[in-house]
């Protein structure tokens, strides 16, 4: 019979159980996270290998589709992602032809950012890969778990608006 370790002891030379150590299999922040984390990483795996995409750029691009003439600042509003993440993400797609930034007419300071004919052609076809993916995973849940968890992640979104 192997010999009994002692508890593991911090280096302030208490043990975990004096310190009632969270239990991240069961937070909810980090269970959040891996899923995210997973299912992100599923889908990026296709893209960057196609395109040399990274995810905070994919990110941008899709939000940039959905809403052209943003500011960098919107993009990380919008996508509630670090800003200088977003800032760099935005230098590359910009430096690839993926992205066009131009002034806008009203501001000087304000840049507008759009995607060009380079960028819509990789989101015609990353956003299809990553549709496929999400009914891959929600397939996983039967109709009324997919509405539940629609309706959760609409009530957990940090000022939001759910979908109408």
């Amino acid at each position: 019979m192997p010999a009994k370790r002692p508890p593991a002891r911090s280096t302030a030379g208490h043990s975990p159980q004096e310190h009632a150590p969270l239990e991240l299999e069961r937070f909810l922040p980090y269970r959040l996270s891996i899923v995210s984390n997973t299912v992100s990483q599923a889908i990026a795996d296709d893209y960057q290998r196609r395109f040399d995409l990274g995810v905070t750029e994919w990110r941008v691009m899709a939000v940039l589709a959905r809403f052209d003439g943003l500011s960098a600042r919107e993009v990380a509003e919008r996508t509630a992602m670090d800003k200088v993440a977003v800032s760099r993400a935005l230098a590359r797609l910009v430096q690839a032809g993926r992205v066009s930034r131009a002034v806008h007419d009203g501001d000087r300071r304000r840049s507008v950012l759009n995607l060009t004919e380079a960028g819509w052609a990789i989101h015609d076809e990353v956003a299809p890969m990553a549709r496929r993916r999400e009914r891959e995973l929600l397939a996983k849940l039967d109709g009324e778990e997919q509405a539940w968890l629609g309706r959760i992640l609409d009530k957990l979104m940090p000022d939001h608006e759910p979908p109408p």
